[in-house]
C-alpha cells in the first residue's frame, strides 16, 4: 500500500497530478448533469402519485447519496493519514469536508421542499431526516477541528479521528427506512436486483448520480489543490509556479 501510495506523497506530484485529472472530471460532470437534468426534467414521465413534483428526485437523491459517499472517502482518506502518516490524505479531509457538507445541505433542502406537498410538513424528525441532519453537523464539526488548532498535524489528527469515529452514521442513514417505520419512502435505485422506479425515470436519474459523482471529485480536487498551495506555499516549487503565472 505504501509502495503505491509513496509517489503521490510528493504535495507537488499531487498537485501536478490534481490538474491534469480536473479538467477531464469538470467536464464530465458538466455533460452528465446537462443530460441527467433535461432528461429527467423534461422528458421522463410524470408519477402516478405525485405528479410532476416527483422530478426534485434528480438534485435529491444525487445529493443524498454523494452526501454519504464524500463522507466515506473523507474517512477512508483520514484513516490512510492516521495509519501511513501521510499528509497529502490529511489534507484530503479538509479538501472533502466543505464538498460533503454543501451536498448534504442540498439533500436537506430540496428533502424539506418535496416533503412539505407529500408530508403536509417542511420538517418532521423522522430517522433518515435526523441521522442526515446528524451528517451535516458531523461535517461542520471536521471543518470545525481542522481550522480550530495553530498546529496543522494537531489539527489534522482532531479532524480525522471525528471523520472515522461518524462512518457509524452512515450505515444508519441508509438502513434507517429498513429498521424503523418512517414516514421517508424506503429504497429504490439502490435495489438493483428489482428497482422500483420505472426505467423511464431510473435512467436519467443514473446519469445525474454520475454527474453528481464527477462533480464531487472535481471540486475535491481543485480544494486539494488549494490545500497544497496554502501549505506548502513556503516551498521553492509553488515560488516558482506563482512567478511563472
Amino acid at each position: 500500500m505504501w509502495k503505491w501510495l509513496h509517489p503521490y506523497a510528493k504535495p507537488e506530484v499531487s498537485y501536478r497530478l490534481c490538474g491534469k485529472l480536473l479538467p477531464w472530471f469538470a467536464v464530465l460532470a458538466g455533460l452528465s448533469l446537462v443530460v441527467g437534468m433535461v432528461w429527467g426534467l423534461a422528458f421522463a414521465p410524470a408519477d402516478y402519485q405525485q405528479g410532476d413534483s416527483f422530478r426534485i428526485i434528480y438534485i435529491h437523491v444525487p445529493a443524498a447519496i454523494w452526501s454519504m459517499g464524500a463522507y466515506m472517502s473523507m474517512a477512508i482518506a483520514a484513516f490512510i493519514g492516521r495509519v501511513w502518516q501521510l499528509k497529502m490524505a490529511d489534507w484530503a479531509v479538509g479538501a472533502i469536508a466543505p464538498v460533503g457538507a454543501v451536498f448534504t445541505f442540498i439533500a436537506l433542502v430540496t428533502g424539506a421542499i418535496w416533503g412539505k406537498p407529500m408530508w403536509g410538513a417542511w420538517w418532521v424528525w423522522d430517522a433518515r431526516l435526523t441521522s442526515e441532519l446528524i451528517l451535516l453537523f458531523l461535517y461542520i464539526g471536521v471543518m470545525a477541528l481542522y481550522n480550530a488548532f495553530d498546529d496543522a498535524r494537531t489539527a489534522s489528527q482532531a479532524a480525522g479521528i471525528l471523520a472515522m469515529v461518524g462512518v457509524i452514521n452512515l450505515p444508519i442513514i441508509h438502513f434507517s427506512v429498513e429498521w424503523w417505520n418512517t414516514l421517508h419512502q424506503g429504497a429504490t435505485i439502490t435495489k438493483f436486483a428489482r428497482p422500483s422506479i420505472d426505467p423511464g425515470m431510473l435512467w436519467p436519474l443514473l446519469v445525474c448520480l454520475l454527474g453528481f459523482a464527477c462533480f464531487f471529485v472535481a471540486l475535491t480536487l481543485m480544494g486539494l489543490r488549494n490545500q497544497i498551495l496554502l501549505r506548502e506555499s513556503h516551498r521553492p516549487w509553488v515560488r516558482a509556479l506563482v512567478e511563472g503565472n
